[in-house]
């Protein structure tokens, strides 16, 4: 199905939640690569005076609605965390509104490579509109520990969102390119320059990109953690990024 951009180097960028996707994102993001966050999208999608907004409430109840007239996610999550069927009636009500979003911003972007970081990338479908496919992978035991110190979720709320995702061997059986975020974020950083480089018509590496750093001795730190210099560094390269073509 591949007909955005067709001049445009196109990567899909998945894995389970807390692996690290945002800071492969930002990596990507530091060589050039324009970045499309899909769950970004996806409260963008469910704002208040929506028609997702409006369907959510009709199907979960005036329970998640808060008293600004916005989605309270942290109450939504817990009502289809719980509940596969639930689950998947959200995802019917957002995906398709956060795809079109997403083609819509490819279609007009201009840079030669751009990535769309999705957690549901196979289940909506977007890997279609994908050159390549990127997962992103880490032990339990980390995801856990990054949705405990990350998120401020109980150890029972993050096994539950971990426990409600497909195994994480359904999406890397899929990839293209695997991403070990599990060793350092030294090692992730060499992990991505070598699959840019395979990338047709990609940028070369600025010799100024700010991760370049990490080769010195940041190997020790767990990878996809966001805190401290690093996270907002992180921060700023996507915020940079979802500027960097018209909207």
């Amino acid at each position: 199905m591949r007909q955005v951009g067709s001049e445009m180097y196109i990567i899909g960028l998945t894995g389970n939640i807390a692996t690290g996707k945002s800071t492969v994102a930002a990596m990507l993001a530091s060589l050039g690569a324009y970045v499309i966050d899909a769950d970004e999208l996806a409260h963008w999608a469910m704002r208040a005076g929506t028609d997702a907004c409006r369907r959510i409430v009709e199907r979960f109840g005036a329970q998640v609605l808060g008293r600004d007239g916005e989605i309270n996610r942290a109450e939504l999550a817990s009502l289809v965390f719980a509940d596969p069927a639930a689950l998947h009636d959200l995802e019917a009500i957002v995906h398709p509104v956060v795809v079109e979003e997403t083609l819509r911003r490819l279609a007009v972007c201009e840079r030669p490579v751009a990535v769309v970081e999705a957690i549901k990338l196979f289940e909506a479908q977007m890997h279609t509109h994908c050159d390549t496919v990127w997962v992103v992978t880490c032990g339990r035991e980390q995801q856990v520990e990054r949705l405990l110190s990350m998120r401020h979720l109980t150890v029972e709320q993050a096994e539950l969102r971990i426990g409600a995702q497909p195994p994480a061997s359904a999406k890397v059986n899929r990839a293209h390119v695997v991403i070990d975020n599990s060793r350092g974020l030294a090692e992730t950083w060499t992990q991505v320059l070598r699959a840019w480089r395979r990338i047709p018509g990609a940028p070369s590496v600025p010799k100024d990109a700010p991760w370049a750093g990490l080769a010195g001795g940041n190997a020790g730190q767990p990878g996809g953690r966001s805190g401290g210099r690093q996270g907002m560094q992180k921060q700023a390269i996507l915020r940079g990024e979802r500027g960097g073509c018209r909207r």
